[in-house]
């Protein structure tokens, strides 16, 4: 299986204290971050998922719905994540 380096980044951002995770911190922190990326799982509930991208058009936040749960957990080690905003501009360039 080839790595993927997104999930990969998104494992040493969280290490570094560079991501935000779970709903109510990432929406609380999306006008602070608006140069900031928003992952949000592709099996996400309807509200969650209407509430986040909602608030990424309001701040124009660029919005990635390209991993589910399980993959955007396990790159952060925790369980159960569904949203996960990278704010470090180093780690969004990678």
């Amino acid at each position: 299986m080839k790595p993927n380096h997104t999930l990969n980044n998104l494992g040493l951002a969280f290490r570094a204290k560079k991501l935000i995770h779970g709903e109510g911190l990432v929406l609380s922190a999306l006008k602070k971050y608006p140069e900031g990326i928003v992952f949000l799982a592709n099996d996400a509930g309807d509200n969650i998922t209407a509430k986040i991208e909602q608030k990424c058009k309001t701040f124009q936040v660029s919005l990635n719905k390209d991993y589910d749960t399980e993959a955007l957990s396990k790159a952060i080690g925790k369980a159960n994540r569904k949203v996960l905003l990278l704010t470090d501009p180093g780690f969004i360039k990678k």
